[in-house]
Order: C-alpha cells, then sequence, then structure tokens
C-alpha cells in the first residue's frame, strides 16, 4: 500500500510541477476549459502513473485518478479570480493528495501493511528531494504573488533565476545535513546565508525589500527543515 501511494504521488509531483511550462498554465487561465493544455496535462498525468505504477491491474484506479484530476483543476479555473488564485493553488493540491490517498485506499489489492522495503525508502528520499526543489519553488512564488516583488528588486540586479537556484541548493543541503543528523551544518548554512544577505539588507533604504528577503530565508529553510523531519519520521516508522 505504501509503495503504491508513494508511486502515485511521485507521478504527481512530476507532472504537476516539473512537465507542466508556465506557458500552459497561462494558457489554462485564460481560455479555461477550452484550453488544449489541460487535457494534455491530465493526459500526462496519467500516462505517468501507469508507467511509475507499471501494473495494469490498477488500470482503473489510475483512470478515476486522471478523472478527478481533471475535475479539480477545471473546477479550479473556473472559479479562482486574480486575488484568490494563491487560496485555489493550495486547495487544489490539497484536494489532489487527498484523492490519491482516499482511491489508493479504495483500490489497493492486497493487505494494507504500512511497513517499508528499500523500494519505499527509495521513492519516499525521491519524493523528498524532487518536493524540495521546484514545487517549494513554485509554492513560494505563488505566497508571494500577494506582493510586487519586481518593483522592490527593481533596481537590483542579479542572475537570471539566480534566487531560484540558491533557495533549492540551500533547501536540499538542509535535507542532506538533516537526513545525516548534521544539526549544526544547518546552523552553520544559515548564519553563513545571513551574513551573505546582511549586505543587501543594511543596503536596502526600504523596509520592504528587508522584510521580503527575511519572510523568503525563513520559508525556505522552514519548508526545507519540514520534510526533512518528515522523512526522518516516516523512513524509521514500522
Amino acid at each position: 500500500m505504501t509503495a503504491l501511494l508513494l508511486k502515485l504521488i511521485l507521478a504527481h509531483l512530476i507532472g504537476d510541477f516539473f512537465l507542466q511550462p508556465q506557458k500552459w498554465v497561462k494558457d489554462k487561465e485564460k481560455k479555461k476549459l477550452k484550453s488544449i493544455w489541460l487535457y494534455v496535462h491530465v493526459t500526462i498525468h496519467i500516462a505517468l502513473m501507469f508507467l511509475i505504477v507499471w501494473d495494469l491491474s490498477y488500470t482503473l484506479l489510475i483512470i478515476s485518478i486522471g478523472a478527478l484530476h481533471l475535475i479539480i483543476d477545471a473546477l479550479k479555473l473556473t472559479l479562482q479570480k486574480k486575488k484568490t488564485k494563491r487560496f485555489y493553488f493550495f486547495i487544489d493540491q490539497l484536494m489532489h493528495f487527498i484523492t490519491l490517498i482516499v482511491l489508493a485506499l479504495l483500490f489497493f489489492k492486497g493487505d494494507i501493511e504500512f511497513t517499508f522495503t528499500l523500494n519505499t525508502h527509495f521513492l519516499l528520499l525521491l519524493i523528498s528531494i524532487g518536493f524540495l526543489t521546484t514545487p517549494t519553488s513554485i509554492i513560494m512564488k505563488t505566497i508571494f504573488s500577494k506582493w510586487n516583488i519586481s518593483k522592490l528588486t527593481k533596481n537590483n540586479e542579479s542572475l537570471k533565476d539566480a534566487g531560484k537556484y540558491i533557495g533549492v541548493l540551500e533547501r536540499l543541503l538542509v535535507f542532506i545535513f538533516i537526513a545525516t543528523s548534521h544539526w549544526e551544518a544547518v546552523g552553520f548554512l544559515i548564519t553563513a546565508k545571513s551574513v551573505f544577505r546582511f549586505g543587501d539588507l543594511t543596503a536596502s533604504k526600504e523596509r520592504k525589500l528587508t522584510e521580503y528577503i527575511l519572510i523568503g530565508t525563513l520559508i525556505s529553510f522552514g519548508i526545507a527543515i519540514l520534510i526533512s523531519l518528515i522523512y526522518l519520521y516516516l523512513r524509521n516508522y514500522v
């Protein structure tokens, strides 16, 4: 049961965050149910589940998840407005995960045993690392969409997407340090980033930019620590 659920979650993360270009998202938001990319997106999800689960006996489960994925996405596109995009983004993801859990329980063939094998350990590790990359970046971007960040950073030159890659690297480092029981290294990493960011904070005359930097750092580290703790708990679960 655990392996099946982890495979479904992995397929969801890949389909929703890694294999969905921003232009597809914009087209769906503009054309809603008339957007061809909505149906391409759902088709990719179904194909990923077949590929990762690799068991045709779960065909009905996969088709059911795909159908509900389409319904959930369609409802989000229909109901969301510019001011409610953040709210519906998180509701959408919550509903997808609830769907995966409930349907996996309903369609699972065999006795439910919450034990981890080498295979499920690897899947759990893959999901944890994958979540801390693009999915977390998108979550943070969604949270910060409340503010006009481009206006705050207008005169601050930086490499393209540098902040995104720095965030991904720091979260992966936090995960590695916690997974290997080196909490002191996490403290060192936070201190090191604070030193590098000190120049930005002192040079900035705008309080809003300072708050943006602090909030971004705390959210990034907070998510990384939370995912690491969840990973450690599930890895040792018997």
